[in-house]
Formats: structure tokens, sequence, C-alpha cells
């Protein structure tokens, strides 16, 4: 049985256990356990939910676009979300590197027992803010800043909630766990690799009977 790492990743934290440059905090700062690394990334200036093993194999299946493992994130935003920036945002919004995929989102109440953030997030005060909740199953670059940028609620501060059956529940900031996962935890390989890869398999077995 695999084991997972399930860390949430301070503001501000590199992605990463080496920092060549100026001497930031990393993920050693938090981890020390050996041969593990990320399973996707999250930004130096987002927060939340990082997957960790040191299973290839794992790493690909639950960082890969291609299997369309959903992300939750928990997204505090400059203004109150029109139902029309809503229904932008769940049907997919158009980025100078194209479309994003359709999104489930919805408005939510601040989360309950929310940490502190390190440095505090910068306010308009005469500018409310609210929260939202959006789930994307795509990690294009800075994704989500970009797309409640594109439809007028910039982004203040971001967390990532939770990475298909993994989420932040009793996992304070900074702090991680170790957990075992099972194969129906993860996602399954599309219809179409699978097709492809039976393809080539019949191809290998019918060489090697002609030979």
């Amino acid at each position: 049985m695999s084991k997972i790492i399930l860390f949430n990743k301070p503001f501000n934290v590199l992605c990463q256990f080496t920092d060549e440059g100026i001497k930031r905090e990393t993920l050693a700062d938090y981890i020390d356990i050996p041969k593990v690394y990320a399973a996707g990334r999250l930004d130096k200036d987002s927060e939340g939910l990082l997957l960790l093993t040191g299973d290839g194999k794992l790493q690909a299946r639950i960082s890969h676009p291609k299997f369309k493992l959903p992300k939750t994130y928990w997204v505090q935003v400059e203004g109150v979300p029109t139902q029309e920036a809503l229904t932008m945002l769940k049907n997919g919004v158009t980025l100078k590197d194209g479309k994003t995929r359709p999104a489930k989102v919805r408005l939510m109440d601040e989360p309950e027992n929310l940490w502190e953030r390190t440095p505090a997030v910068r306010f308009r005060a005469n500018i409310p803010t609210s929260w939202i909740e959006l789930s994307i199953t795509e990690g294009k670059n800075r994704q989500v800043r970009r797309m409640t940028a594109a439809v007028g609620f910039p982004t203040l501060r971001l967390i990532r909630y939770a990475i298909g059956p993994w989420n932040l529940d009793n996992l304070e900031t900074g702090q991680w766990l170790e957990a075992s996962i099972n194969e129906d935890d993860l996602p399954k390989v599309p219809v179409e690799r699978k097709k492809t890869f039976h393809k080539r398999q019949n191809n290998q077995k019918h060489r090697r009977n002609r030979n």
C-alpha cells in the first residue's frame, strides 16, 4: 500500500526542498522525510494542501492534467462576485493560453477556524471582500488568480483546500501527516489511454507470434 504526505503549506514557502538563491523558506523547513517530492505545485504566495510522495507513478497520477483530478480552492476576492461572474467561472473563462474547462463554483462564508496569514492580506477599506469555493480539473499557470481577475474580482488570498479525496481537515498551517492510500483513492486511467495501452500490447504480442 502506498504512502502519501499531506502538507498544509504556509504562505511564502517555496514548493521545493532547496533554494539556490535567497535563503527563503522551503519544504525542508517543515518536512524531514527523505526522498519525497511534491505531486504538483503550489505557488509561493498561495497556501494550503500539497501532496508529496516518493512513488513516481503515484506522483504522475496525482499531478498530470490528463487524469483531471479535481482541485478545490477557497478564494478570497476583492468585491462580491455577481451571478454573471460566477456563471462565467462555471462555464470557463478565456485566458491568454486558452479557455478554461468548466468549473464548480459557489459563494461561501469565510472558512471556520481559518488561520492568520503572515503577512496579513492588504485590504482597501472602501471595498468589501468575499469568499468563493472554486473546483477545477486542470492546472494552467496561476489559473485561479487569472480566472477571478478576468471576471473582475481579483484574488486577495488563495488556499487550496482539497485535491481529489484529500483535504485540509484537521491540518493546521505548517503541519503534515502521512496517510496510506488505496487504488480506489487514485484517479482512473482515461479510456483513450487504456485503448492505446492495450493496442500496444496486442501489437507486441502479434510481433512475437510472427517470430
